[in-house]
């Protein structure tokens, strides 16, 4: 009799483990959740993104990593290709015939949604959200035209109240304090005074301010690159190698002129521009970060001829080898 009690238990003990890998198998949603929560955490720390927008448009966009595009080629948020210069798919989408970005790995495609919303200017104000306000994320990436769907915020969170994927948002005092700091406190100008402008010799009874720790001013009406020379006691060949330009241009008010040579790099959390509009100008973007072009073109391998497209990713400091 013993034996037979210990055989039926032994016989439910694997019909419960059976169903339970048969519920696991039937649940892509959470298995999905299971295998890149860690990723969508690690892009959290290293971006700023709440992990749960990360896991719950990765969920969305990939069908739970079961979609064509994240099968054959790891591409879990449906980025197209643009600049892309590695592997990539052709699909139908909004548009036949759609070329996509492939990556080696999911951990690829993690990282460059990271960057491909941390690095664009609409959606900048997103990282002034607290990490935990997955609401405001959510409708901010509507707002900011990440998907045309009206429904996409819901979808988002209704993910992640159901999958409660905002447990993976909570983060210990001392993790919290190292997140990156937002692209916008790190792109605030600073106005210069006492100490910080007495280390410049500027002869300048108006307001001095820095990008990049390189020391500028705005320019006011009826001033050229001559007379800001003049009255900053540089030559005019000086400033203008300061500001990448080889000869003079016009001057509106407003422009910035810098007056010390520019960075080689930009600050450590701009690591990189994408580019928002058709024909936008490299030169532009360098004085809006304070680096200098020909370094930049050195980074990315541009010419001087080389014509920037709306979707290209500017490399703003040298990649970690």
């Amino acid at each position: 009799m013993k034996k037979l009690i210990s055989l039926f238990a032994l016989c439910v003990c694997a019909f419960l483990a059976a169903d339970a890998q048969n519920t696991t198998n039937t649940n892509p949603q959470q298995a999905y959740i299971d295998t890149y929560n860690q990723i969508a955490v690690s892009e959290m720390q290293r971006s700023g993104i709440p992990a749960s927008i990360t896991l719950a448009q990765g969920m969305l966009e990939s069908r739970y990593g079961l979609s064509d595009l994240a099968a054959k080629g790891n591409n879990h948020f449906g980025i197209k290709c643009h600049d892309w210069k590695g592997r990539s798919i052709t699909m139908d989408d909004e548009k036949k015939g759609e070329c996509f970005r492939a990556y080696d790995t999911p951990e690829e495609s993690f990282r460059d949604h990271s960057d491909f919303l941390r690095f664009r200017d609409r959606y900048r104000f997103l990282f002034d959200y607290d990490i935990t306000d997955y609401r405001s994320w959510a409708y901010g990436l509507s707002k900011a035209g990440y998907a045309t769907d009206p429904e996409y915020p819901a979808k988002l969170i209704n993910l992640i109240e159901e999958y409660k994927l905002s447990q993976f948002d909570k983060l210990s005092r001392r993790d919290q304090r190292n997140l990156p700091e937002t692209p916008t406190s790190l792109e605030a100008v600073l106005r210069l005074e006492g100490k910080a402008l007495e280390k410049f010799s500027f002869p300048l009874s108006r307001a001095v301010y820095s990008q990049n720790d390189v020391p500028f001013i705005y320019v006011q009406e009826g001033e050229s690159f001559k007379s800001i020379a003049e009255s900053n006691n540089l030559f005019l060949k000086e400033l203008l190698k300061f500001n990448d330009l080889s000869k003079e241009q016009e001057l509106k008010p407003g422009d910035v002129v810098y007056l010390k040579n520019k960075k080689k790099e930009s600050k450590k959390g701009l690591d990189k521009y994408v580019v928002e509009e058709e024909g936008e100008s490299l030169w532009a973007i360098c004085q809006r970060f304070a680096v200098q072009q020909k370094e930049i073109e050195k980074i990315n391998g541009f010419d001087k001829k080389h014509v920037l497209h709306e979707g290209d990713m500017i490399l703003l400091r040298k990649p970690k080898k």
